[in-house]
């Protein structure tokens, strides 16, 4: 299913700006070596055009939020409008303060977004114009499960026709979604919320498959948020069976990234197309 989007990366190498957060940067910039493409964070206004212009995506993560910092994500995402590129937004913490959630609706505004990915109380925030989340967590009322799956695609696939974006909600049930086609993703391991930076690095690994996939950005989506669950499975796996903890998590997490190949992902992706 995802043999080309895997194909492109490793063969176009796409090189993708993350402006993103100071707390996950280094594990941002780690997954997008792992998974065969090249990072470069540039946050200042005096050079953001000039990095978006050679390069494959943009990613924006909204995760440590500051003035001097919002007026370089429009003016970045403008660019990439401009050349046609890949926008991806991390609306991280939307919900948990008004700055946080007028500066997401504003980014959405102001540039034309091609995919969001976040937690379910982020996109529900996104959708709502307000809403709760705990710190950058989920809140706990908002959940997808099997009780309200058929639910929440309806709902993705509704944000995506109103926003033009794919929408991709991750948790314990992943949904990939555009207005007319939705993935269900079932991969990944509870560890993945005890280490900070999984969603983070996600949404840069979403930018690596869309920069080398621009002409189909639901799939690479998709394929991102499954590559990415695998790994926290295999990751947990090694932990447990090394007695180890939450920083070696992490570590395989990355290091499992670095071997992934359309054999491994394809053998244990758990994804349906509804």
């Amino acid at each position: 299913m995802f043999e080309k989007i895997l194909a492109n990366v490793n063969r176009k190498h796409p090189l993708v700006h993350a402006i993103t957060n100071y707390v996950t940067v280094n594990d941002c910039a780690n997954m997008a070596l792992a998974c065969g493409s090249s990072p470069i964070m540039a946050d200042d206004i005096n050079e953001v055009e000039d990095i978006v212009s050679i390069c494959n995506a943009l990613v924006i993560n909204i995760g440590t939020l500051n003035e001097r910092t919002i007026a370089a994500m429009i003016k970045a995402g403008r660019k990439a409008n401009q050349l046609g590129l890949p926008v991806i937004l991390d609306p991280v913490g939307a919900g948990a303060s008004t700055f946080r959630t007028d500066t997401a609706l504003e980014l959405l505004k102001q540039v034309r977004i091609s995919v969001i990915r976040g937690n379910i109380s982020e996109i529900k925030t996104i959708d709502q114009g307000s809403g709760t989340t705990k710190g950058v967590d989920a809140d706990i009322n908002d959940t997808v499960d099997e009780d309200n799956l058929d639910q929440m695609i309806q709902f993705a696939q509704a944000l995506s026709e109103k926003t033009g974006a794919m929408i991709a909600i991750t948790g314990a049930i992943d949904i990939v979604a555009d207005k007319e086609k939705a993935f269900v993703i079932k991969n990944g391991h509870p560890m993945m919320s005890r280490i900070t930076g999984t969603g983070c690095m996600l949404t840069t690994l979403i930018g690596a498959y869309c920069g080398a996939n621009p002409e189909d950005l639901l799939l690479a989506t998709a394929a991102a948020v499954s590559c990415m669950g695998l790994c926290g499975e295999l990751a947990f796996e090694k932990v447990w069976a090394q007695k180890e903890g939450t920083s070696s998590f992490r570590t395989y997490i990355i290091d499992f990234m670095s071997n992934m190949d359309a054999e491994i992902l394809e053998r244990g992706m758990k994804v349906e197309i509804r």
